[in-house]
């Protein structure tokens, strides 16, 4: 059995340059379309092979004969909060005799576009999506909704786009991590976030300013700084934050992975943790647990996003379309040694 070239799902558009034809045309000679040569068709299947592209059509599936399939669409299947919501999106869907297909964008707006797209060809029931970091403009959303396919967003969402949707409360919840901080005495304190264009992102930049602004505490612009979800990236932006005369006291980062290069960070300058440095991320992934010290964390409901998902997509078509619903879920603070320093002791 051949072994894919590398762990990244191939796309249509990757075969189409890898032989110099269209997207148009690579696709008609996946599906068996008789304008297509013989040789060009043998052509396509040996490069999809080599190149690991799997299509949603491999699942057996014909155009028209989805009616009971949902596509999900994460940015990465590996991260703990879509692993964790996909399990809760598919409990639902198998109680209302559905299956799912789950789809990785990579991070990447034009995998995801892709994905849609095939989507949309083999009439799946509805769509269910976190948006991919690097998503600008919503038109295949849009797609979506003028084919009469049902869409809910999780975790990440946009404001463009009118359906529902399932969160938490970004704002308030760094808002209250950043109050914890203060708490236990920081004063001067970082936000390592994510990809400035996602509305989840900014929806916590703005509690971690409201939190500062309320405390009376200055906000400080080389206190704040942005990172893609590479590991290069967010080390980086840590180092940016911990090597400066004047170090934080205390970080918030967009997740538990972005804490975790943090905290590599701050071993490699000698800063001590919780001492000097309290740090706290967003997830609460299993592994924050088993660091040294173990990571304060913001634990996100990432089952029953899933479930909340599911249940807004399968509702019957006529209340789908009244009322778009923004379900909001709690998220609260797991409280361990990264942040256990009393220091006004």
């Amino acid at each position: 059995m051949k072994q894919r070239p590398n762990k990244r799902n191939a796309t249509l558009q990757d075969i189409a340059e890898k032989l110099n034809l269209s997207v148009s045309s690579v696709s008609r000679a996946l599906k068996d379309n008789p304008r297509i040569s013989g040789f060009t068709k043998e052509k396509v299947r040996r490069a999809a092979e080599e190149l690991g592209y799997v299509s949603i059509d491999t699942l057996g599936l014909k155009k028209g004969s989805a009616s009971k399939l949902i596509g999900v669409i994460v940015p990465k299947i590996g991260y703990y909060l879509y692993a964790t919501a996909i399990s809760g999106i598919e409990q639902i869907a198998e109680q209302f005799g559905m299956r799912i297909v789950v789809c990785q964008s990579n991070e990447s707006s034009e995998r995801e576009k892709d994905l849609v797209n095939e989507l949309i060809n083999i009439g799946v029931k509805g769509v269910i999506v976190s948006l991919a970091s690097e998503t600008k403009t919503f038109g295949h959303f849009e797609k979506l909704k003028r084919n009469g396919i049902p869409l809910v967003f999780f975790n990440r969402e946009c404001n463009e786009v009118l359906t529902h949707k399932v969160t938490i409360d970004n704002r308030l919840a760094a808002y209250n991590a950043v109050q914890h901080l203060i708490s236990i005495g920081c004063e001067r304190i970082a936000y390592l976030g994510g990809p400035e264009i996602l509305q989840i992102n900014r929806d916590r930049a703005q509690g971690y300013k409201e939190a500062l602004k309320e405390a009376g505490l200055r906000q400080d612009a080389s206190l704040l700084r942005f990172s893609t979800f590479d590991r290069e990236s967010a080390m980086s932006a840590a180092r940016d934050l911990l090597y400066q005369s004047e170090y934080p006291d205390g970080i918030l980062a967009f997740s538990d992975q972005m804490a975790i290069s943090v905290m590599l960070a701050a071993k490699e300058r000698g800063i001590s943790i919780p001492e000097q440095l309290s740090i706290i991320g967003f997830n609460n992934e299993p592994v924050g647990e088993l660091l040294e010290p173990s990571l304060t964390s913001i634990d996100q409901p990432a089952f029953a996003m899933g479930q909340e998902s599911a249940k807004l997509l399968l509702q019957p078509s006529t209340e789908f379309k009244l009322n778009y619903e923004k379900k909001v879920l709690n998220s609260f603070i797991v409280i361990r040694n990264s942040t256990n320093k009393n220091k006004k002791n």
